[in-house]
């Protein structure tokens, strides 16, 4: 069993839980869910855009604790004013040290910038969690999910006005696609050995549908990479645990953007 598999299972048991506790329709009366969500895409258009979408997480399966000092809203808050083009906070507890109120507070400062939650989406109930706590989009990951699966989720984002990213990183996994789909990012971390390759991007993306917008994903540590990535399509970075291993995670993104556009 890989440690995917065993994410999954425990999300199952999570989700299970969570619709014991909260309705749907409850999660329909919360306040965000009537706001029109921001839109990535257009973020990642815009003349001069960085293309960084800086992660905040505490913790991970393949590193352990990142940052437990870390404040969501300090670091979120210096991530924009480092000219991010979006953010991702992390929603799952027990693997990345994540939380729907971390999401929220993310949310609350900063409330023009789009947000992704980022957690293992395996339920349509889910997306009405990102709807109701303030998510812009969602990641949906395509080892996960068949491709009526992701159809059915990308289906009810688009009914809620979210945006759609599909995480790969094999060729299969490109024909779960369907034409719903927002975003497309490329996850150079093999889910079931954990290393990393930023040429998995290159390899993937010469593979993708030429109108969906490309995003690299994992071992994104250089100004170098981006560069690199960009002169193959891409258009998004997400980067998070460059940012989250440092003593002052904004700052560095302040200093990495700076280094970019230099």
């Amino acid at each position: 069993m890989t440690i995917l598999d065993q994410i999954n299972n425990n999300k199952r048991r999570e989700i299970a839980e969570a619709k014991e506790k909260i309705s749907v329709e409850d999660l329909k009366k919360s306040p965000f869910f009537n706001r029109t969500p921001n839109s990535l895409k257009a973020a990642l258009r815009l003349p001069g855009a960085s293309g960084i979408i800086a992660e905040f997480k505490t913790k991970s399966p393949s590193k352990g604790m990142i940052n437990e000092e870390a404040e969501v809203a300090e670091v979120t808050a210096g991530y924009v004013e480092a000219g991010v083009s979006g953010l991702s906070v992390l929603t799952d507890l027990n693997y990345f040290g994540g939380s729907f109120d971390n999401l929220a507070k993310a949310r609350f400062t900063n409330p023009r910038t789009p947000i992704l939650r980022k957690d293992f989406m395996l339920d349509p109930y889910q997306v009405y969690e990102a709807k109701a706590h303030g998510a812009d989009l969602i990641l949906l990951i395509a080892a996960s999910l068949s491709k009526e699966e992701m159809l059915k989720m990308t289906e009810l984002a688009k009914e809620l006005q979210l945006e759609v990213l599909v995480e790969v990183h094999t060729e299969e996994e490109i024909e779960k696609l369907n034409p719903l789909v927002d975003l497309v990012g490329v996850n150079n971390r093999n889910l079931k050995t954990f290393e990393v390759d930023v040429e998995t991007s290159v390899r993937l993306g010469k593979l993708l549908p030429d109108d969906l917008i490309r995003i690299s994903e994992s071992g994104l540590s250089s100004v170098e990479n981006i560069h690199y990535l960009r002169k193959h399509g891409f258009e998004g970075f997400l980067m998070g645990e460059n940012f989250m291993k440092t003593d002052d995670p904004a700052q560095a993104c302040i200093d990495f953007i700076a280094q970019l556009n230099a």
